[in-house]
C-alpha cells in the first residue's frame, strides 16, 4: 500500500532554512503528482506546493519565492526546501499523493519557527 514518511522538521529561527523530505513507497512514484501541505494550530490544512509527474511545480501564494519543491524519482523521494522561514510557517507539514483516486498522507513533521 501507499506509504509516505516525512522527515526533516524541527526548530528554526526566523529567517532560517529547513529541508523536508518524504520517502514514498507502494506505488509507481514517477507516474504521480505529489504535494506538500501544512496545518497550523486551529487552522485548516492548506496546500504549500505541488509537483507533477513531469516536474511542473506550483506554490501557495504565501510561500512563493521562499520554498522549492523537488523530486528524485530514482530514490522515490519528495523534498521541500524552505528558505527565509517566517513565524507563520509554523505548522505540521504533510506529504500527499493521490493514487488511483485515493489520497494518502504521511504522519507529518513539525516545523516550528521562533523569533
Amino acid at each position: 500500500q501507499v506509504q509516505l514518511v516525512e522527515s526533516g522538521g524541527g526548530l528554526v529561527q526566523s529567517g532560517g532554512s529547513l529541508r523536508l523530505s518524504c520517502a514514498a513507497s507502494g506505488f509507481s512514484f514517477s507516474s504521480y503528482g505529489l504535494g506538500w501541505y501544512r496545518q497550523a494550530p486551529w487552522k485548516e490544512r492548506e496546500v504549500v506546493a505541488g509537483i507533477t509527474s513531469g516536474g511542473v511545480t506550483s506554490y501557495g501564494d504565501s510561500v512563493k519565492g521562499r520554498f522549492t519543491i523537488s523530486r528524485d524519482n530514482a530514490k522515490n523521494m519528495l523534498y521541500l526546501q524552505m528558505n527565509n522561514l517566517k513565524l507563520e510557517d509554523t505548522a505540521v507539514y504533510y506529504c500527499n499523493a493521490v493514487v488511483s483516486g485515493v489520497s494518502s498522507w504521511g504522519q507529518g513533521t513539525q516545523v516550528t519557527v521562533f523569533p
